[in-house]
């Protein structure tokens, strides 16, 4: 990962790229070979990287785990003269010429640049758990079912969420994988107050989860009432959060879950100001972040002078 500053690099650049994951590293390559002058800016934290292994994305039949897929992915862009820089940012801030994005951490203390792609995504809100790490990297608690509910196929399945209809909607998604699908909320989220019942479909739905914890491969459910389940995989339905924070103060539209609003370009309500990826309301994917990056980084060689000075 580049730590200093190269001689080209210096002054305004095309486009300042906030993030290092599929999104960010797609688009930056993508500009790279538009001829932009590019920099991404690396936090060290895709989302990305908790993946175990993927098997839905395209071109790995036999699965790839994130970080590798990571490296694939920074290593086609340093391949076209990207430079990835590790820090990480305080603030972007409008400019008379475009942009100045403010270092917390880093070697350079801001960059300034014509165009701004964020690619910070979000972050998971996760349940207390005890070996929650160890559950991840072991597939037992997993983060995203359209990514991987196809891994749980006739699993026993839990549904753990803070909504009862969120935590029923996905737990009828999870129907086409498993027979054995079952919904846990919090005291006081069934409609009849009851502890224990089966839904219409056939899905169960606990009340009150008191203890959870990675034991002999499975995740243990403990309830108030004593009682203890075992699940071979756990899928949290508790949001997540767009990391916006760094444009606040800039005061883009944005939806009522937090995530930025962009037109068909990806640009946001600000000119200049591109936001892709998980950061985008939709199908958090990483094919469909891969596709927001090229068409963003598009626009922005559109808008930018088309002949060599």
């Amino acid at each position: 990962m580049a730590s200093t500053v190269p001689g080209d690099l210096t002054g305004a650049l095309d486009c300042v790229v906030v993030g290092a994951g599929p999104a960010g590293l797609t688009a930056a390559t993508y500009l790279a070979r538009y001829r932009r002058r590019v920099v991404v800016l690396d936090a060290g934290a895709s989302r990305a990287r908790l993946i175990p292994a993927s098997h839905n994305c395209p071109g790995f039949p036999l699965g790839v785990a994130g970080n590798r897929l990571l490296e694939r992915y920074r290593a086609h862009a340093v391949r076209y003269g990207v430079d990835i820089c590790a820090g990480r940012v305080g603030a972007v801030r409008r400019t008379d010429d475009g942009f100045t994005v403010q270092m917390e951490q880093g070697d350079v203390p801001a960059w300034t640049a014509a165009n701004v792609v964020l690619a910070t995504g979000v972050v998971d809100r996760l349940p207390a758990m005890e070996g929650r790490d160890e559950a991840i990297a072991h597939g037992v608690l997993r983060l995203c079912a359209v990514c991987d509910a196809y891994e749980a196929l006739d699993q026993h399945i839990a549904v753990l969420g803070d909504d009862l209809d969120a935590a029923l909607a996905h737990a009828r998604f999870l129907r086409t994988f498993s027979r054995r699908v079952s919904v846990i909320v919090g005291q006081g989220m069934a409609p009849d107050g009851s502890g224990r019942r089966v839904s219409d479909e056939g899905i169960g739905i606990h009340l009150g989860p008191s203890r959870l914890a990675l034991v002999q491969g499975k995740c243990q459910v403990r309830f108030a009432d004593g009682s203890v389940e075992h699940y071979d995989t756990l899928y949290p339905v508790l949001g997540a959060d767009p990391q916006t924070q760094l444009v606040r103060a800039l005061a883009p539209g944005t939806d009522a879950q937090g995530a930025l609003q962009v037109d068909r370009h990806m640009q946001t309500d600000i000119e200049g100001l591109y936001a892709i990826g998980d950061l985008v309301s939709g199908l958090n994917q990483i094919s469909v972040a891969v596709g927001h990056a090229a068409v963003a980084a598009t626009a922005i060689h559109r808008s930018l002078p088309q002949h060599l000075a």
